[in-house]
């Protein structure tokens, strides 16, 4: 795909702000938890994993070499692996209270979709052959 990394570079920049957004809300605390905050930090921080990994794949889709582009598939698999996790954890329900899921968890789950089919996709020139004769 001709605007692969481009693509991918966006949706990156998607994930990064997305962050910082609202990912859920518990009604029975009366607060929104981001990817940096939880209640006494007990979901963790993903949203530092998540900014590491999707600065890697910045890095990766910018150079233009083939075992970049490689690599770039493993850390935009495992982004979207930690995105996967992220949502599974903070939209589950406890002790009968389900979160209200809010824009940022989408935002994060999508964005990583996209970064993972767009590196599968990279734009990469390919020397041609030489005739066999």
């Amino acid at each position: 795909m001709k605007n692969s990394q481009w693509v991918g570079i966006g949706a990156a920049l998607l994930v990064v702000a997305a962050c910082f957004m609202p990912w859920a809300y518990f009604p029975d605390l009366q607060k929104e938890f981001t990817g940096f905050f939880s209640e006494q930090n007990r979901y963790g921080r993903p949203g530092k994993v998540l900014i590491f990994f999707c600065v890697v794949e910045i890095v990766f889709f910018l150079i233009p070499r083939i075992w970049a582009k490689r690599a770039n598939i493993f850390v935009s698999a495992v982004g979207f692996a930690w995105a996967v996790k992220s949502y599974m954890l903070y939209t589950a329900c406890y002790r009968g209270t389900c979160p209200e899921r809010r824009i940022g968890i989408f935002l994060v789950l999508g964005g990583a979709l996209a970064v993972l089919v767009a590196s599968v996709l990279p734009d990469l020139p390919v020397k041609p052959e030489g005739d066999r004769g």
